[in-house]
């Protein structure tokens, strides 16, 4: 698996997915969609992994069990929704889910890649232009080299861990550290935390439907939600539960959830119409953090054009300060 995974490949796991989707959808089981996906893959790069999978589930594996081991290659947040999809027997509406997943996060990769374009080209030239004016002045290129390294190194370095510790590939741990620095950001935040509830949402209703029990289900679609601190929080409900507590009540009581959700749970609950209220909840939720994460997609950029901005501002503030000083001091000579 590469080490960084770009829009594109973001792009080629989200058509895999959606082709598999259609096609189970279409009544074609998941041995026959991944031979038909090996023969005319998204990508000729995925070939190797479909054959893979394929000769996995021809052994007798299941696919849960096929999917794992495939590795690094399958995100841990993908292995647990196609498990809860296998499980519910709603392998098509995962594949989708997971589809829409990919098909959103390329889109705001890309756009965040073109906004950051102008200001990124501005900085860079704000970092050369001004030492290549004491180089001209001085001719020192030791000075001059060094120090465009000492400012764009840290900078690459600190972009790159960025982009390294934000791919999905992680485990829990790496996972459950970013979901608590994220979670105090604005708009971020929340973000992800609407996003993990869309997908808990979608994951329990296909379990239920599938007549899961309550409780696993409960524990399946919190893993397939990818978010550490709710699936902590549900795998601590068992022994009330098991006890005559409500999922409903346990929702209430949690802290992970928002109000809104735990009331439209608990109606659903008392209703009977607990399908529909988890379709209901995913499409809210879904839709929320949706926007919000194109709000961050489309400001973070701007901020850090504002930020390059103050930086070109202070360093043409600095220029003019030392030329009017040296200007000084010449009269001062005189």
């Amino acid at each position: 698996m590469p080490l960084i995974i770009t829009p594109r490949q973001l792009e080629r796991r989200a058509e895999l997915y959606h082709q598999l989707g259609v096609m189970i959808s279409a009544g074609l089981t998941i041995l026959q969609s991944l031979e038909q996906l090996k023969r005319n893959p998204p990508d000729r790069a995925l070939r190797p992994k479909i054959s893979e999978w394929l000769d996995y589930l021809t052994q007798g594996l299941t696919v849960a069990q096929a999917v794992q081991r495939l590795g690094q290659w399958m995100p841990s947040f993908d292995l647990a929704l196609i498990e809860a999809g296998e499980q519910s027997g709603r392998l098509d509406a995962c594949f989708k889910l997971l589809a829409l997943y990919y098909q959103e996060r390329a889109r705001m990769v890309k756009q965040a890649i073109s906004d950051l374009f102008y200001p990124m080209f501005t900085f860079h030239v704000a970092v050369f232009v001004f030492p290549f004016i004491d180089f001209f002045k001085t001719g020192n290129l030791t000075r001059f080299l060094l120090t465009i390294f000492c400012i764009l190194a840290p900078l690459y370095l600190a972009v790159f861990f960025l982009i390294f510790a934000c791919q999905g590939r992680h485990g829990e741990k790496w996972r459950a550290i970013l979901e608590r620095v994220f979670r105090p950001v604005p708009v971020l935040g929340t973000a992800r935390r609407d996003l993990a509830l869309a997908r808990l949402s979608a994951a329990l209703e296909a379990l239920i439907n599938a007549g899961v029990p309550i409780i696993g289900a409960w524990e399946l679609a919190a893993t397939a939600s990818g978010s550490p601190a709710l699936r902590r929080s549900v795998l601590n409900w068992r022994p009330r539960l098991e006890h005559g507590s409500t999922p409903a009540e346990m929702v209430s009581e949690s802290g992970q959830f928002p109000t809104v959700f735990a009331s439209l749970y608990n109606t659903g609950e008392i209703s009977g119409q607990l399908d529909q209220t988890l379709n209901r909840l995913h499409t809210l939720f879904q839709e929320e953090g949706t926007r919000r994460m194109r709000l961050v997609a489309r400001w973070g950029p701007q901020i850090v054009y504002f930020a390059v901005a103050i930086y070109v501002a202070f360093r043409v503030i600095g220029f003019y300060m030392g030329y009017f000083k040296e200007i000084s001091d010449v009269m001062d000579m005189k």
